[in-house]
C-alpha cells in the first residue's frame, strides 16, 4: 500500500486543534504531522475539511454486521460492555478493515436472574443463531451471589479473553422491574478488589444514585451510565471527583429511557442512507421504561461533572436491531451523544475529546484516539468543522481503518 497524506484539512488530534495542515499515513499507522507533502504519495485533499481521529463508542453491545454500520458512521472503535467479542473470539475483527475494532469486558458480573434479564422477553433467546459455531471458548457467565464467587470468576473472565471487568448495579427500578436480583456491597467490593489485583480496570452499570454510590465505595474505575432516578447535588459530583471514575454517560441512551426515540437522527439525509430497515426501525423506537425520567436533569448533571474535572466518555449501549431496544444505532447515535454533549454545556471540543483522546487514555487504548506520530491510522475527515459545530461530525467524506480508506 503505498503511503498517503491527507493535506489542507484543520487537524483536531483529539486533544486540540493543530497547526499543521498534513498527515502522512504508511503502513497501517501515522508517519508524520506537519505540512510537508513527500513525494511519491497519494494525496487526498482536506481543503474544507477537519481531520479526526476515528470515534470511540465506549458502551456498546456488538457483533461483526454491527461493527460494520459503526464503521460507516466513523466510528473506528467499539468498548463492548457485554457480548462474545473478547481476545480469544475476534480474530475474524481485528485484522479485518472494513469493520470497526472492538474490546469487551465478556460477561458482567451479575446475581443469576440479575440486569439485564428483565429487559428481554420470556421467549428471546440471546446469542449466536441455531448451528453456528462460537470462533474461541464459550463464554463465562460469571453469576454471583457471594463475594468469594466474585473473586473466583475474576481470573476465569481474565483466561477467557476479557479487556476489562465489568459489574452489574441495578435493581431494576429505571427498568420497571423493583426486586430485580442485585450484587450486594461486600460481593461487589470483593469482585472489584480482585480485578485490581489482576491489574485489570473495572468498570460498573449504575442508573441511580444509589448505585453510584455502592460504586465508588468498592473503587470502581468507571461508570458506563449517568444515573436518572433524580437530580445531582453537590455530595454526589464531588463523590464520583474523589473517586478518580470517569463516566460513560449514555445520554442517548437515558433518553430512550424515557421514551425518547432517535426518528430526528433517522431522518437526517446524512443518517438515513446508512441505516437498513431494521435499524431505521430501532432507532425510531425506544426503551420508554422510566418516562417520568428527566432529560435536562440528566444534562445538568453532566455539565456538572464536567465542570467538576471529572473525565467524561461518549457512548451510547447501542446493541441489537429490535425496537425494544431501540433509539439508538451502531455508529449513528455517537453523533447524537456528541450533540448532547454540547446540550449539556460542554464545548464541541471537549465533546469530541469525549470520543478520542479521553476515551482511548481511560481504557488504556495508547494506540488510538490521537493524531500522533506511530498511532494507529484510524481517522475521520468531514466537511466543516465540528470544533464549532459538533454536528459536522456526521459530514462524512473519507473514513480510514488502520489507514486502509473505507470504501462504500
Amino acid at each position: 500500500m503505498s503511503p498517503t497524506v491527507i493535506s489542507g484539512a484543520k487537524i483536531f488530534d483529539g486533544e486540540v486543534t493543530l497547526t499543521a495542515t498534513a498527515v502522512l499515513v504508511e503502513g497501517g499507522r501515522i508517519a508524520r504531522v506537519g505540512d510537508e507533502v513527500p513525494g511519491g504519495a497519494e494525496i487526498v485533499d482536506g481543503s474544507g475539511a477537519t481531520l479526526l481521529p476515528g470515534l470511540i463508542d465506549a458502551h456498546v453491545h456488538t457483533s461483526k454486521d454491527e461493527l460494520a454500520l459503526a464503521l460507516r458512521f466513523g466510528v473506528t472503535t467499539e468498548l463492548e460492555m457485554q457480548g462474545r467479542n473478547t481476545r480469544y473470539n475476534r480474530a475474524h475483527i481485528t485484522d479485518d478493515d472494513t469493520v470497526a475494532d472492538v474490546c469487551s469486558s465478556g460477561f458482567a458480573i451479575t446475581p443469576p436472574g440479575g440486569h439485564p434479564s428483565e429487559l428481554f422477553p420470556e421467549d428471546f433467546r440471546p446469542g449466536p443463531p441455531p448451528g453456528a459455531k462460537p470462533a474461541g471458548p464459550p463464554p463465562i457467565m460469571p453469576f454471583s451471589t457471594t463475594p468469594e464467587q466474585a473473586v473466583a470468576f475474576i481470573p476465569q473472565l481474565i483466561e477467557s479473553g476479557s479487556d476489562y471487568i465489568k459489574f452489574m448495579i441495578d435493581d431494576g427500578r429505571i427498568e420497571g422491574h423493583p426486586g430485580t436480583p442485585m450484587l450486594d456491597q461486600a460481593t461487589l467490593n470483593a469482585g472489584v478488589a480482585e480485578a485490581h489485583r489482576h491489574g485489570m480496570l473495572a468498570v460498573a452499570h449504575a442508573l441511580t444514585v444509589d448505585a453510584t454510590r455502592m460504586a465508588a465505595e468498592a473503587g470502581i474505575d468507571g461508570l458506563v451510565h449517568i444515573f436518572m432516578d433524580q437530580p445531582h447535588t453537590d455530595e454526589i459530583i464531588t463523590l464520583i471527583k474523589e473517586a478518580g471514575m470517569f463516566v460513560v454517560p449514555c445520554i442517548v441512551l437515558n433518553a430512550s429511557m424515557m421514551g425518547i426515540t432517535g426518528s430526528d437522527l433517522a431522518d437526517d439525509p446524512r443518517v438515513a442512507p446508512r441505516l437498513n430497515a431494521a435499524w431505521d426501525i430501532t432507532l425510531r423506537s425506544s426503551f420508554g421504561h422510566y418516562p417520568q425520567g428527566s432529560i435536562n436533569d440528566v444534562l445538568a448533571t453532566v455539565k456538572a461533572l464536567s465542570d467538576a474535572g471529572v473525565d467524561l466518555l461518549a457512548g451510547t449501549d447501542a446493541s441489537q436491531a429490535l425496537p425494544f431496544l431501540g433509539g439508538l444505532a451502531h455508529g449513528a447515535s455517537i453523533h447524537r451523544e456528541l450533540e448532547y454533549l454540547v446540550r449539556a454545556g460542554l464545548t464541541p471540543s471537549q465533546a469530541l475529546r469525549a470520543a478520542t483522546a479521553t476515551s482511548a487514555r481511560r481504557f488504556g487504548l495508547g494506540d488510538r484516539g490521537r493524531i500522533t506520530e506511530g498511532s494507529r491510522a484510524d481517522l475521520l475527515l468531514v466537511d466543516g468543522d465540528p470544533t464549532v459545530d459538533v454536528s459536522d461530525t456526521l459530514n462524512t467524506r473519507a473514513i480510514w481503518r488502520r489507514g486502509t480508506r473505507l470504501t462504500a
